[in-house]
């Protein structure tokens, strides 16, 4: 028997000995150092008392609640797109290493990334926090409302944190204090992840094969650098104020955009007979592509959404033009019905195409995959949410919304939840919602959420699982 089989076979017996005598006291702790000392094999810092652990931080979160809102307001006033947060991840970097921690930047273009080793055995945790805003006009307001503007793919637009990451971010930092400021009660690894282009890229197109956000970090060698055990993130969302919602399994939706470019042929439009109409043609593509989900999906199985946002063509009234262009997106949870909703809408688009006499040319990106949060690390954690948001946790419903977060998540275990911040006396279900231009965080929330991401990741240290 080799030494770690004997550690691992002591270790074992001793503890449900000495848990059924003492009910797990402190001679079962001085024994198994005693014991497995013997065989020279590093012992890992007996686990913290878990409650007073949480109570520190619960304390020191309150403390920092005013320095956490600070970032957040001085963020959203200046908010920046995918691939161009240089102001935001220049605070950020300057913030983790003013706590001593290993710090690194530039992680896909602007991504921030920091590591606080305690130096003692023990598992990697990684808290993730995204950092870019959107190209959304914010409303007039608050004091530190946005007025920035940023080039969109070529094009300067006005740029807000309609998301949230603003909130993201800051909580992320007051975290990072909190955990480094306990650095000597935990064990093992926590690793710090701000990322960047959580919504998409600024610089460029998606087209399928080039990188942003969370898979670039990836493909950069982010996990070969320290890879974690398990991942956590928070999401802001309309919710009743500092509640926090979670979901095991699928819980985020699948992201393809949809584009079809409809060709017909151009002529007057006071003579139609003439022309090939790509107009008309759409109207009857679009039509058609409600019953892919209506009558070709089956959503006992699982959800789907397919949307259509834009559609461009024609340049005046009387020209039938030759062609017309629109774009949309689909949403899933499942693969096989990802595939099949894909091949259903090429069909779908060709044939009502081909009986105009026009021709359809469908093309289909891969965005992100679904967030699925694991079910045994969500049943896990699930007490420390309960204790963290002081019992207000409820199980959440489908998001038809998409993350990224979904490439961590299919390395390594991850658990993704969402924090309340509407106000009180407001219905959630009425409040604006993210990506809207009267999206509002109430910011007494944000102490809630960096108590839930320093809770997560010292429990996870400490505890066995």
């Amino acid at each position: 028997m080799s030494p770690k089989q004997m550690k691992l076979m002591l270790n074992t017996v001793y503890r449900q000995v000495f848990n059924q005598a003492f009910s797990g006291g402190v001679l079962v702790s001085i024994l198994r150092i005693v014991v497995l000392g013997s065989f020279a094999i590093a012992t890992p810092v007996p686990a913290a008392d878990n409650a007073a652990m949480e109570a520190e931080i619960q304390t020191r979160a309150a403390a920092l609640e005013k320095k956490v809102i600070a970032w957040r307001e001085d963020i959203h006033q200046h908010p920046e797109l995918g691939q161009q947060e240089l102001r935001t991840s220049s605070l950020v970097a300057e913030h983790l290493r003013s706590l001593g921690l290993e710090v690194r930047t530039n992680v896909a273009l602007t991504g921030v990334v920091g590591l606080l080793r305690t130096g003692r055995p023990g598992p990697t945790v990684g808290l993730r926090a995204d950092m870019d805003a959107l190209p959304v006009k914010e409303t007039e307001g608050l004091s530190f409302a946005s007025k920035a503007r940023q080039a969109y793919l070529g094009e300067e637009v006005d740029v807000m944190h309609a998301c949230g990451h603003d909130a993201h971010t800051a909580m992320l930092m007051g975290t990072a204090e909190i955990l480094a400021a306990m650095k000597e009660q935990l064990r093992g690894t926590v690793m710090f992840i701000f990322q960047p282009a959580e919504e998409g890229p600024s610089l460029f197109e998606p087209s399928g094969t080039n990188r942003w956000g969370a898979r670039l970090m990836l493909e950069e060698g982010l996990f070969k650098w320290t890879k974690p055990d398990a991942i956590f993130a928070v999401h802001v969302m309309p919710g009743n104020l500092g509640e926090i919602s979670y979901r095991p399994g699928p819980a985020l939706a699948a992201s393809d955009t949809l584009t079809i470019t409809v060709v017909g042929k151009q002529g007057h439009g006071g003579m139609p007979w003439n022309t090939i109409d790509p107009i008309t043609t759409s109207a009857l593509l679009i039509s058609g592509l409600q019953t892919v989900v209506s009558r070709n999906t089956d959503l006992t199985t699982s959800p789907a959404v397919v949307t259509i946002g834009t559609i461009n063509g024609g340049t005046r009234a009387n020209i039938v033009p030759e062609s017309v262009r629109m774009t949309g997106t689909i949403r899933t949870y499942d693969v096989r019905v990802r595939e099949q909703v894909q091949r259903d809408i090429k069909l779908t688009a060709e044939k009502i195409a081909e009986s105009a006499g026009a021709k359809a040319t469908v093309s289909i990106v891969k965005n992100y995959d679904p967030v699925v949060n694991d079910a045994k690390l969500t049943t896990r954690m699930l007490p420390v949410l309960q204790r963290a948001a002081g019992g207000h946790v409820a199980e959440g419903k489908l998001s038809g919304a998409s993350e990224d977060f979904s490439e961590f998540a299919k390395v390594v275990p991850g658990l993704y939840v969402y924090l309340g911040i509407t106000p009180p006396g407001q219905d959630p279900a009425k409040a604006a919602p993210n990506h809207n231009p009267l999206f509002f965080v109430d910011e007494e929330a944000l102490v809630v959420g960096t108590r839930t991401l320093s809770c997560l990741a010292a429990d996870f240290l400490m505890s066995e699982p």
